[in-house]
């Protein structure tokens, strides 16, 4: 009985010592193949690629009133020399609702990507709008800011009575 416990241990340590043993090897064998997938799939620049160059990337609201324009316009041209086009533009929150262009945009042409923020929310405007496509800077964050106040309390018009104006729950 003891023969066999101490075969049995002997047996259960080798085929630990025997796992170990792979599994370091494979570890190491994997390591360097990853390493030179990353180098082969790093892109080389296109000189003549589409640059998208916006005139600003921030647009600051100020302070609005509750229900007020919440429109706003971002400006761009393409300073490349291969045709822009935007894949996708996503925004942050669906409050805020973007449109761009989906024709490509040629060398040195500019069009403009449209953002309407829904103003009936109160309080700070932070949001973004992240733009995508095929330029050099295949996405660029653009931000919307602000604070929405509400509309001051105004009352309640009274209709003014006329004398022609039938009376209401009159008893005859």
């Amino acid at each position: 009985m003891k023969k066999l416990a101490i075969l049995l241990s002997a047996f259960i340590f080798t085929a630990f010592t025997v796992t170990a043993q792979i599994s370091t090897a494979n570890k190491k064998e994997v390591q360097p193949v990853q390493k030179k997938e990353v180098k082969q799939t790093k892109q080389t620049s296109n000189p003549n690629a589409p640059v998208i160059k916006f005139d600003k990337t921030t647009h600051d609201y100020g302070t609005i009133k509750q229900h007020g324009d919440g429109n706003c316009k971002f400006t761009f041209t393409n300073e490349g020399k291969e045709p822009l086009i935007i894949t996708n533009v996503r925004s942050s929150c669906g409050c805020t609702i973007p449109t761009w262009p989906r024709e490509p945009i040629l060398p040195g042409q500019s069009k403009v990507i449209k953002v309407k923020y829904d103003t009936k929310r109160m309080g700070l405007i932070n949001k973004t709008v992240h733009v995508y496509s095929n330029a050099t800077t295949p996405s660029v964050t653009l931000r919307i800011k602000g604070k929405i106040v509400a509309n001051p309390n105004s009352a309640i018009p009274e209709k003014k009575a006329t004398e022609s104006a039938a009376p209401v729950n009159k008893k005859k």
